[in-house]
């Protein structure tokens, strides 16, 4: 199964979408959706795994090793990202203010390191398509909270695509060993798009999930709506992820320089 969606069975408190221990989906990774209402208090704690905790949408208190910060975050679309990432046997308690949505994504690491909060401030955002590229359908925004570069006592990597209405992302079609997770969020409920991988074609929409782990993948939503998707990785043992983007050979000259005159002219 490439793509799955819990929208009719989600309840408050945390919906787990994959777990490592007893899904066969080549992920290593938990992966779940935690909704709370206003007043609602959630704690994580794992012997063995470290966690990322990405605030979708919300207010939310993060409290972890005697520190406190409070996160507010309106939606994923004009505000940046609150993302805690912490090592196996931290205890974590969030307690939301209104309601709230987080995504938790976690795997093993026996690794020890000090718990990092990723702030607005702290986002990697790189503009991508902004140059009228592929006559500017390939615009969006894509970010990093950690990956390998700032955070490689980490087992994993984890962002955020802000794809554009009408456009594309993560495209020209590429793949990479490490698998990957994409966890969808429209600005709309009813808002959808298109997903490419595994040899498949899917229809995306609200709070969908889909497992990458092996074949070239790409994305696109519908005019009107845009999409925002949170990108999980984890890192293969000896083969972490270092950026790595093998692209499809079928598809490279559109990274060509003149790759506008050529569609033009076709």
């Amino acid at each position: 199964m490439s793509y799955f969606s819990k929208n009719d069975r989600l309840v408050r408190g945390y919906n787990s979408y994959i777990d490592a221990g007893t899904d066969d989906m080549g992920t290593q990774m938990d992966v779940g959706l935690l909704i709370m209402e206003a007043g609602d208090t959630y704690t994580y704690e794992d012997s063995e795994k470290e966690v990322a905790i990405l605030l979708f949408e919300g207010q939310v208190t993060y409290e972890w090793n005697g520190r406190t910060v409070e996160a507010d975050r309106p939606d994923s679309f004009h505000h940046e990202a609150y993302c805690l990432l912490a090592p196996r046997k931290t205890k974590i308690t969030l307690t939301a203010r209104a309601h709230s949505e987080l995504y938790l994504q976690a795997t093993v690491n026996e690794k020890d390191y000090e718990a990092i909060l990723y702030t607005p401030q702290d986002v990697q955002t790189q503009h991508a398509g902004n140059h009228g590229e592929l006559l500017g359908c390939m615009q969006r925004e894509i970010k990093t909270f950690f990956d390998y570069d700032n955070a490689p006592f980490s087992n994993m990597v984890l962002g955020e695509v802000l794809n554009y209405p009408g456009k594309w992302s993560s495209y020209p079609p590429h793949h990479h060993p490490q698998p990957e997770v994409y966890f969808y969020r429209f600005d709309r409920p009813q808002g959808f798009g298109a997903g490419f991988a595994n040899g498949e074609v899917y229809q995306t929409g609200q709070n969908g999930c889909a497992v990458i782990n092996h074949g070239f993948h790409s994305q696109t939503a519908a005019p009107g709506y845009a999409m925002c998707y949170a990108w999980g990785i984890r890192h293969l043992d000896g083969d972490p992820w270092l950026k790595t983007r093998i692209d499809d050979e079928e598809h490279t000259w559109l990274l060509e320089k003149d790759a506008n005159e050529q569609i033009y002219q076709g």
